[in-house]
Order: C-alpha cells, then sequence, then structure tokens
C-alpha cells in the first residue's frame, strides 16, 4: 500500500502563535484517516497547509506524488476539500453550482453532467436539482459542499467536520459516502469532533493539539491504554467457583465480578475465549453470552490529552494560561509595546490612599474621579497610561507570551517606538 500523504517537520506560524508545531504524518492509500484534537488545536490550518491553500512557515511534504511549494497546483487539481462554510452560488440550482465547478476542474461538459447527476443521486438531492442552493436546509448544503469537493475523483479527500449540522439521516448517508470510497480505493482525511463516528469509519487515527500526540487503530489505542477484556454473562449468576476456573485458564491476566457478569483481561482473547466457555461448561455454568468488552473511543481520547496535559507538552486551559515557564518575569525585550510601558506594566498602578474609587463614565468609559476629572499627572503615574484612554479600544496581547494586559490599550501614533524611532 502506497504513501497518499508525507509530511516533514511541518509548520505553520502566525506572528508568535504556533497553530502546527512540526507534524510528521504518515496517510496510506485507500485509508480513512481520523484527525482528532479540540477547537483550536490547528485541525484546519493542517488541512489549508497540506492542499496548498496557504504555505508552510518551515518543513516539507508530498501530497498525492506532489512536492508542496514545488507542484502546489498539481495538489490542488489532485485533492478535493470541505472546508467550513460550504462556498455555494445561491441563486444557482443545485445542478449549475456542481457542473460549474466540475468544470472548473477541467472536466469536459459531458463528463461535468455526468458526475453532477451522479453525485447528486448519491446524495440524495437529484429531485431539488433545479432549485437554488438558497432554499436548502444547511444539512442540504453541506451534502452539496461534499458533492462538489468528490466530482473530479480526487486521490485524497479531505473532509472538515462533515456532518456538523446534519440529521441523522442525512448523517448516514455522508458515512456511507466515506465508506463507499473507501471501497473505491480513495484515501479521505477525516476532521472531525464526533469520537463515535471516527470509530467506525477509520482505520488509524491521530490525536492531535498543534502537534501529533498519538496515531494508531482505535482498537489498538483502546489495548494499549485498557487492554483487551471479554464480559462473560452466566444465569442465573456467577459464582465463586466459576471465577476460580476462569483464573486457573492459560492467558487469563485477570478476572473479576462485575454487575452479574465475569470481566476477563487477557493478552489474547481470540485464543482463550474458546478455552474459557469449555471450562465455565464443564464446571456446569450456563453461560447467556460472550461478548467483547469495549472502551469509549471518547475515554480513549480524554486519558491520552490528559497524560500529554499532565506531562507538560500540552495546555488545554484558555489562551491567557498558555505561558512560557518563565513568563512570571517578564522579558520587555520581547513585548511589542513602548519599552517605558514594557519595563514595568506588569505592576499594579499606584493608588493614594486618600483617593476615591474610580468610577467609569456612562457613555464613553473614561475614568473619573468623584467630583474632579482624573488628572493627567495621576493618570502618568500608571505605566500604562502612555497608551492613553482611546475611546472604544480594547485590551490585546502584547505578544511577549505574559498573557494578556487588560490596560494595555492601542499607542498613540507619537508614543510607538516604531514612529518615535522614525
Amino acid at each position: 500500500m502506497g504513501i497518499a500523504l508525507r509530511t516533514e517537520k511541518l509548520t505553520k506560524r502566525f506572528d508568535r502563535l504556533v497553530a502546527v508545531d512540526g507534524i510528521d504524518l504518515e496517510v496510506r492509500e485507500g485509508e480513512v484517516f481520523g484527525f482528532l484534537g479540540p477547537n483550536g488545536a490547528g485541525k484546519t490550518t493542517t488541512l489549508r497547509l497540506v492542499c496548498a491553500l496557504i504555505a508552510p512557515t518551515s518543513g516539507t511534504a508530498e501530497v498525492a506524488g506532489y512536492r508542496l511549494g514545488v507542484d502546489d497546483a498539481k495538489i490542488r487539481a489532485a485533492v478535493g476539500i470541505l472546508t467550513e462554510q460550504p462556498g455555494l452560488y445561491e441563486r444557482q440550482s443545485a445542478w449549475e453550482n456542481l457542473v460549474f465547478y466540475a468544470t472548473l476542474y477541467g472536466l469536459p461538459t459531458a463528463v461535468a453532467a455526468k458526475q453532477a447527476e451522479r453525485y447528486l443521486r448519491l446524495m440524495g438531492l437529484w429531485e431539488r436539482r433545479q432549485e437554488p442552493t438558497a432554499t436548502f436546509s444547511r444539512g442540504m448544503k453541506q451534502k452539496m459542499a461534499i458533492a462538489r469537493a468528490a466530482l473530479h475523483e480526487p486521490r485524497i479527500l479531505f473532509l472538515d467536520e462533515p456532518t456538523t449540522g446534519l440529521d441523522p439521516d442525512a448523517a448516514k448517508t455522508v458515512r456511507d459516502f466515506i465508506v463507499a470510497l473507501r471501497g473505491e480505493g480513495r484515501t479521505v482525511f477525516l476532521c472531525t469532533h464526533n469520537l463515535d463516528e471516527a470509530d467506525r469509519l477509520c482505520d488509524r487515527i491521530a490525536f492531535f493539539r498543534h502537534k501529533v500526540i498519538r496515531i494508531d487503530s482505535p482498537d489498538e489505542l483502546r489495548a494499549e491504554l485498557y487492554g483487551r477484556a471479554t464480559e462473560i454473562r452466566l444465569l442465573p449468576a456467577p459464582r465463586p467457583e466459576d471465577l476460580a476456573r476462569v483464573r486457573a485458564v492459560a492467558g487469563v491476566r485477570e478476572a473479576r465480578f462485575e454487575n452479574g457478569s465475569i470481566i476477563v483481561a487477557s493478552t489474547d482473547p481470540l485464543r482463550t475465549n474458546p478455552l474459557l466457555v469449555r471450562a465455565l461448561v464443564e464446571g456446569g455454568a450456563e453461560i447467556a453470552y460472550v461478548t467483547e468488552r469495549r472502551a469509549r473511543l471518547e475515554d480513549v481520547y480524554l486519558r491520552i490529552v490528559e497524560e500529554v496535559v499532565e506531562g507538560g507538552e500540552a495546555h488545554l486551559g484558555p489562551p491567557d494560561e498558555r505561558r512560557r515557564p518563565d513568563a512570571g518575569a517578564h522579558d520587555a525585550r520581547a513585548c511589542r509595546v513602548h519599552p517605558r510601558v514594557a519595563r514595568g506594566h506588569r505592576e499594579q498602578a499606584p493608588r493614594r490612599h486618600d483617593a476615591p474609587p474610580t468610577r467609569r463614565h456612562p457613555r464613553d468609559g473614561r475614568a473619573r474621579r468623584r467630583g474632579r476629572r482624573h488628572q493627567p499627572a495621576e493618570r502618568a503615574r500608571h505605566p500604562g497610561a502612555l497608551l492613553g484612554g482611546a475611546r472604544g479600544a480594547r485590551p490585546r496581547p502584547c505578544g511577549c507570551g505574559a498573557g494578556l494586559h487588560r490596560h494595555l490599550l492601542p499607542l498613540p501614533l507619537h508614543a510607538h517606538p516604531d514612529r518615535r524611532a522614525a
């Protein structure tokens, strides 16, 4: 089986934010590859990188046999992508939309019409093909966008949350479509928050938060974290001697009672389970059923993410808490605000003991003292006072890594270090 997608230290930075941090991936041809991570983890940015829609900061990738940064036009022609927004021409009909996009991909007119009909039927939209897409529901637009991404038969199909907003029937249609694509030998790269969907569809999954945390099949991840377990239900209830017989079987690592069943952990259930059944039947036990005990993929995901957080490799808190270990000592050189402010903007503003508390003006938000205006001389004591009291200005992070400094407002032009230097 060949490699459809390979990345090497692929990185994307937006100023000081590292959205994608040196990821190494290999996606095989003909597999459904799940890409799972929390909101803001960089999943959509990764999709845009490997589809040659944005340029990486560093690293490289090979997509459908083409080199990123060298064959970008060929990459875009060889892949299909479903983004967060459907991006349809709403005044045009469903048929006109798909035929138009097919011609953009370079398909001849006859082939474009054939492909449009095929995917409209697959998505259950053939009867409404002549209606403007503005009249479609959100789920119908989502199915249209999936059809548009697949109609030129791409080698790799990138789907970003394909079942979001779909009712159960429409979601099943999309899942069946993904299974059909895999049956045709095409590769599907699936970004999703639906862990049950990923468990059912994906051959392998990657847990991702700015960097790849773990890659494996869902079953192997379960076995690694929870082991392989079997539930044996006995009627009317399991006896102590039944548990003793189970523990005596070769290959059994652990056995216990749980809710009227015996839960057995073993290294190889396929070899051990027939021996368990034989031992219990010979001991006079009445077996109701034997089934595999499967941990939920949600439990696997949460446990892996918690281990990463505790190990210090990632932090799932809000952006203000994702600070460097030495962020408590502010680095003025890394701060993109005025140097005089940078030296002391983490300090508290001095306040006279006899001064009445500050209040906000109900109309413009300017700070006032009760009975008189706040004087400029007093305001200048505050290290952030150089940033002024611009109306409507909002706090912003300065980029130094120390979090959001709520008293820092946009610099006046005359106080900006670049302007002063000029």
